[in-house]
């Protein structure tokens, strides 16, 4: 990727994997789905059995061949968020509540002024955590073993 195209990425994402949006630009205008993937690096999504196209795949030693239909990636600038109130397309503003949460809500004329919850999916986790210590991990006795200690100084090396 050259620089001028570096330089028109998005860098604040306000679109997420497993938003609601509505495509308001393209062969599929008007209609709304669930955004089943973000490729950050060009700027575009896939949304849930729309944009599809026709594509050709030639036979393979492991897989046959034919014609599949499959979805396109749309740009970013041709979705935008439905609000949960209205049904109607929206910008997405960033707010912050009382007890200092980050949250999303729908903006412009017409809008609820909401909040956009964030998706079910986002808190699935894909990779589980590991719940046995690796043999990289550091022992637990090794991490509450004090080195330091404030008040005294010792444990400072001698420089």
């Amino acid at each position: 990727m050259g620089w001028k195209a570096a330089e028109k990425l998005i860098r604040h994402w306000k679109i997420v994997r497993g938003d609601n949006v509505m495509i308001i630009r393209g062969k599929d205008k008007g209609e709304s789905g669930v955004i089943k993937r973000v490729i950050r690096s060009q700027n575009r999504v896939i949304v849930e059995g729309k944009n599809l196209v026709k594509k050709h795949i030639k036979a393979g030693p492991s897989h046959e061949g034919g014609i599949f239909t499959v979805e396109a990636p749309l740009h970013a600038s041709n979705v935008q968020v439905v609000d949960p109130v209205t049904g109607k397309p929206c910008k997405v503003g960033i707010k912050y509540l009382e007890d200092g949460t980050k949250v999303r809500v729908s903006r412009g004329i017409g809008t609820s002024g909401s909040i956009i919850p964030r998706p079910e999916i986002l808190k699935i986790r894909t990779t589980p955590r590991p719940t046995q210590p690796g043999p990289k991990d550091t022992p637990m006795e090794h991490v509450l073993e004090k080195t330091y200690d404030a008040k005294t100084g010792m444990g400072m090396p001698d420089l």
